[in-house]
């Protein structure tokens, strides 16, 4: 018996009695170990022959070809055209004469198949067809599962579907095997998967043009692949200054071509950009009094991408994604919705309701949604978030079965209030499955669209938006950081998988505490909790770790990690130091302390490094390829929407020879809370003297006068004070905190009096009367409250006088409140002083 006949009895011997894999359990099956039951996909750097029919799709021989090229890479040589002894045959249902006829020979399961939705099978087969021992065979039950099968075959070799978008290498190997069996991930859950590249200006409009020349088929087919090969198929384009259609001739069959459903956005409809009516559109954009000219502006988006796969969008918003104008009504907008399925049906010459269609419910259509407004049956109700990943609507529970079924429009990117989100990724994959989980359990699996913004830097929440539309259920809270392992493997290999992940949840997690356009000197509060240093430590630590990995991992990989990983924790640790340096430049300028100078000089060259950052990822990585994708503006916010340039924050510089006074508390968001034996002087009386009581009250500690029976004479001036600097005018209150001491002396009440840089004295008799219900208060928070009403005219340097006029007051805190003070139990933490 010759080697290759044992080889080939081996390998029969195995394919029997192999089991078909689970379709949930997505495993490896390409191996390079040899092993002698195993099909040789590719030896001593030779791949097998591909086998495919002329008539399949152009879409799936396009595919094909993607694939000879993936096995270049890795192996260094070209797969060649045509049958051999082993062989890779690939082809579609119906339009592959071998996938049919090994169908009709039992070689492969019609059921498997045969009324399936984008369901493909990648099948070891032996004696295929006449000629061909054995065979990998990847056959699809129509051209999107055969394009998903072939793209699956490129992930198992070695070959990442950010291979060009993040520029992850492909690494070479000689030989490839595939271990005997049939794999498949079923038909996908969500039957429409996409992307809206939207807020793409100036980014992704600036790469493109220097790039492409713009957003032409040449741009696009790099989208529509790396779309198939993350299993999606559904796209929103570009359209902040572009039009799909009328850009570029090629962009509309190129796309129905690669098998890409395309659609416009939720305010665009009848498959027409907003630029299509401003290039060319008449009059004002308003049904009421412009009907025909609409409606023949929309029988020509109809007319245009009529024999192209659409998924087109009805219904009308005010023009520029804005809502309509009050008069608008439901009646209305019905009346449009009919009209336009009129169209419909009278340019494709079939029935409205065979047209695949979807009616957003964003904003304040969603309002007329809930206020009765109803369309057909057929027609995709697509519901959305609230622009920040929160599902704003879902079908209840027992609501009645639609025949068009319900979509989901989410957001990763956002240009609008509180403010834009744009920049870097700010969504956690924990809380977008946590929302689309909650989608999907509601019935939402007909649309899954996401607004990418760029694209970059959304390169991992990309990923598993898709990958989670093609199976939810394959998801749960306890395998989010598996899957993050997973795709960082697949990125940068297994051995730098584990760490690449943490970083990639850190970082993320951290940004989504606040967006880093929402991000200032204000933030995170300097002096409670040591907050603000505690975050911007933990963006330090970040730093340290994505640089340690960055020197370990190999140097083809540095340009993917850098934008993936190192980037964006370096610009965004960055951002936290500068805000962090004007902060503290801010807080001792407002002291008159000269170190506001060093924090001035530290936010400025926080700033500097912010665009020496940004032309590292434009002009250096990956030789200069990513120019201007690094372009949005992040720093200089005043509202919502960007300004024109990055704005430095203002800095204060102090004057080095000013004079810098001591034990001083400092106001702070709008308060100043003191302990009270942290007083700045004392006044005793003739032979009374104040006395900290260690440990009584609520905090600290309480002060108060000795001995018990002296009560202070006309004279005696028996005072604290304590020594504030302001930063607020207006209204104040002074509020000081009293151990709960009753009106023990003949219910004559204990009095004290208070005031502030010398003016007159309040005089205040805190426990006088009082009601059960008060007392109940007072024992049980173990605390008396008591408040005066005070003007502060001017900022700096002013002296709070605390005086008892009666002994048995025994004071534990005092709070003077300028705007800011939260209610709280023990009161505010301290204020700080200057030293």
């Amino acid at each position: 018996m010759t080697k290759k006949n044992l080889y080939l009895t081996i390998f029969l011997l195995f394919f029997v009695f192999s089991n078909t894999i689970s379709a949930l359990d997505k495993e490896q099956f390409v191996f390079t170990q040899k092993n002698a039951s195993y099909f040789p996909l590719a030896v001593d750097g030779k791949p097998m022959s591909i086998l495919t029919d002329d008539s399949d799709y152009k879409g799936v021989l396009r595919a094909v070809n993607d694939l000879k090229e993936d096995f270049q890479k890795v192996t260094g040589n070209t797969p060649q055209q045509g049958a051999a002894k082993f062989t890779l045959i690939i082809g579609t249902v119906g339009k592959s004469a071998i996938i049919d006829k090994l169908i009709q020979t039992g070689k492969i399961e019609a059921k498997d198949l045969t009324g399936k939705n984008e369901k493909y099978i990648i099948k070891t087969v032996m004696n295929p067809i006449d000629g061909v021992d054995a065979a990998l065979v990847i056959a699809g039950s129509d051209k999107r599962g055969t394009i998903y099968g072939i793209y699956e075959l490129s992930s198992q070799i070695g070959v990442s579907p950010w291979y060009y978008w993040a520029d992850v290498p492909v690494s070479t190997k000689k030989d490839l095997y595939v271990k005997p069996g049939t794999y498949t991930e079923e038909e996908p859950a969500v039957q429409y998967r996409g992307i809206f590249l939207n807020d793409e200006a100036p980014a992704l409009t600036g790469w493109s043009k220097v790039t492409f020349g713009g957003y032409n088929h040449q741009f696009y087919e790099k989208v529509f692949e790396l779309i198939l090969r993350l299993k999606g198929n559904f796209l929103w384009p570009a359209m902040w200054g572009s039009a799909f259609y009328d850009d570029d001739p090629l962009n509309g069959p190129l796309a129905d071509e690669y098998g890409i459903v395309m659609g416009t956005s939720h305010h665009e409809p009848m498959a027409l950009a907003q630029q299509d009516w401003k290039r060319r559109g008449e009059g004002p954009w308003d049904y009421t009094k412009n009907g025909d000219v609409l409606r023949k502006f929309w029988t020509s988006g109809i007319e245009r991408a009529k024999n192209w796969e659409s998924l087109i969008t009805i219904g009308m918003r005010g023009d520029g994604d804005e809502p309509m104008s009050e008069e608008s009504n439901i009646d209305l907008l019905q009346k449009i919705v009919k009209d336009q399925r009129d169209i419909i049906s009278k340019v494709t010459g079939k029935k409205a309701e065979t047209v695949p269609q979807v009616w957003a419910l964003y904003k304040e259509v969603q309002d007329y949604y809930d206020k009765g407004m109803r369309v057909p049956d057929d027609i995709t109700l697509l519901l959305c978030d609230d622009n920040w990943g929160n599902v704003r609507k879902l079908p209840d529970l027992d609501a009645p079965k639609r025949k068009g079924g319900y979509g989901m429009y989410y957001h990763f990117d956002y240009v609008g209030g509180p403010r834009n989100y744009k920049w870097l990724n700010v969504s956690q994959v924990q809380r977008i499955w946590e929302q689309m989980n909650l989608t999907y359990q509601y019935g939402v699996d007909k649309i899954w669209v996401v607004n990418v913004g760029d694209l970059k830097p959304m390169e991992y929440p990309i990923s598993f938006f898709l990958n989670m539309a093609w199976n939810p259920n394959r998801f749960n809270a306890d395998n989010l950081v598996q899957h993050t392992e997973q795709w960082t493997a697949q990125q940068f290999g297994e051995k730098y998988a584990k760490e690449s992940a943490r970083l990639i949840n850190l970082y993320t997690k951290y940004n989504r505490r606040v967006t880093p356009e929402l991000l200032n000197e204000k933030t995170y509060s300097l002096e409670n909790y040591n907050e603000f240093e505690t975050v911007v430590n933990d963006y330090r630590n970040l730093v340290i770790d994505a640089m340690r990995l960055y020197n370990l991992i190999p140097n083809n990989y540095k340009d993917a990690f850098d934008q993936l990983v190192l980037f964006p924790i370096n610009a965004c640790s960055n951002l936290y130091e500068m805000y962090f340096a004007v902060a503290k430049n801010r807080y001792y300028a407002e002291k008159q302390d000269v170190q506001a100078n060093y924090w001035a000089d530290k936010a400025k060259e926080c700033f500097e490094r912010d665009s020496l950052l940004t032309i590292h990822y434009n002009e250096n990585i990956s030789g200069g390829k990513w120019a201007h994708m690094m372009d949005q503006i992040r720093i200089g916010y005043t509202y919502w929407q960007q300004p024109q340039k990055s704005v430095m924050p203002s800095v204060k510089y102090v004057a080095t020879t000013m004079e810098v006074k001591e034990k001083i508390f400092t106001e702070a968001d709008g308060y100043v809370s003191i302990q009270a034996e942290h007083f700045t002087r004392q006044k005793n009386g003739n032979n009374i003297s104040w006395k900290v009581i260690p440990d009584l009250g609520k905090t600290l500690s309480a002060i108060t006068t000795f001995p018990v029976t002296a009560i202070p004479k006309e004279g005696d001036n028996v005072y604290l004070e304590y020594d504030v600097n302001l930063t607020s005018t207006g209204n104040a209150r002074l509020i000081v905190l009293l151990s709960p001491t009753l009106n023990f002396n003949s219910n004559k009440g204990l009095r004290y009096a208070v005031s502030i840089d010398g003016s007159e004295e309040q005089i205040v008799n805190f426990n006088h009367t009082y009601t059960e219900k008060e007392r109940e208060v007072w024992v049980a928070n173990s605390i008396i409250e008591s408040t005066t009403n005070h003007k502060i005219n001017k900022t700096g340097l002013h002296t709070i006088r605390f005086r008892v006029l009666d002994p048995g007051i025994v004071l534990q805190k005092i709070m003077l409140d300028l705007g800011g003070l939260k209610p709280s139990y023990l009161g505010a933490p301290e204020s700080k002083t200057s030293k």
